[in-house]
């Protein structure tokens, strides 16, 4: 067995190596897109967790750029699907076609689909129907599609971000609760402040364009998902952060009045999931062997805000997920009762 102090030592290094390249990674992203430093700081979480993204915000806002870009500096495959309420399921992960072999002999072959890639852009997906909707979601639940009876796996890294109009509901679909829940994170895109939207337009009505390197490779994206699940999770973290999780149930006693009276359904165990390894990620971008009460806290809105359903009462009141997310963590204590007296008595 391996000294735990050298393997220590070992996982620090290589996380060290990996903030090399999640640097460079962001550098080479702001070379052409202005700001956005949070959901950046997103995508890249959401990535290394092997999870996916929800990216709502307004027309207009550089979300296809910006993943572009980032598929570029990660030396990715790229594709993106427009979908409205005439996308089929086909259209995404594609079909069997009858087609003539160099002997002029007929034969089925599988023509892939855009899902086939290493990072997809589904853009306004509450806009395709509920069955290419579930379509899309069942292949970043399994990693793979089955077409014509035949199971086909995606190579990973395979990351979905899809987009959603917040605005604008006319011809929409909104994604049931359930398949929100399969998303990692929910990421708020805001919009520039004065400085970035002049930055914006310097960039975008100038002749010259922004040429991008990849500046990492697949392999360092596999490692690095690898080295995050390696990341320590202290027991008081990880009672506190199953304890916000709980909080947002409103049957729950530790619940805040707000979450009682607004909720309808709080949190899945997919959430605690999520809050756990999107805390995990976050650790290891700061070159930290373990995760923190903070790293908790600053994820808990992107991994909870979507998986709070609200009542009849909570939508006529106004509440929304940031807000009572907010209140879950007003009124959870980092240290419970019975760790607090542990951690007293030890000292």
């Amino acid at each position: 067995m391996s000294d735990p102090q050298e393997q220590a030592k070992n996982l620090s290094e290589a996380l060290e190596n990996g903030r090399e390249v999640v640097a460079k990674v962001r550098d080479e992203v702001a070379k052409r897109v202005v700001g956005q430093t949070a959901t950046v700081e997103g995508l890249l979480i959401a990535l290394l967790s092997g999870g996916h993204v929800l990216m709502e915000g307004v027309p207009g806002l550089g979300k296809t750029l910006l993943v572009r870009t980032l598929a570029e500096t990660l030396g990715l495959t790229f594709k993106r699907v427009q979908c409205t309420p005439d996308l089929m399921p086909a259209d995404i992960l594609g079909t069997t076609l009858l087609s003539n072999d160099p002997n002029k002999e007929r034969r089925l072959e599988f023509q892939p689909g855009p899902i086939f890639t290493h990072i997809l852009l589904a853009d306004e997906v509450n806009r395709a129907t509920p069955k290419t909707q579930s379509a899309l979601l069942e292949a970043m639940q399994e990693a793979g599609v089955t077409v014509a009876g035949e199971r086909r796996a995606l190579e990973p890294p395979f990351f979905v971000m899809a987009t959603q109009n917040p605005i604008e509901m006319e011809g929409t679909f909104p994604l049931p609760e359930a398949q929100l829940d399969r998303f990692l994170l929910k990421l708020q895109v805001e919009a520039p402040s004065l400085d970035e939207l002049s930055a914006i337009v310097d960039r975008t009505t100038g002749g010259q364009e922004t040429e991008l390197q990849a500046v990492a490779r697949r392999e360092d994206i596999l490692e690095l998902r690898r080295l995050v699940r390696e990341i320590l999770l202290p027991e008081p973290v990880k009672s506190y952060a199953l304890r916000l999780v709980r909080a947002t149930d409103p049957a729950n006693e530790e619940a805040p009045e707000t979450v009682r009276r607004f909720v309808r359904h709080g949190a899945s165990p997919r959430g605690a999931q999520s809050i756990v390894l999107a805390a995990k990620v976050r650790a290891a971008l700061n070159g930290r062997p373990n995760a923190s009460f903070d790293d908790v806290r600053q994820m808990a809105r992107p991994t909870l805000r979507h998986r709070i359903v609200l009542s009849f009462e909570g939508m006529a009141e106004g509440a929304t997920g940031d807000s009572l997310v907010d209140e879950v963590l007003n009124a959870v204590a980092e240290m419970d009762e019975k760790l607090a007296k542990e951690a007293t008595a030890v000292a």
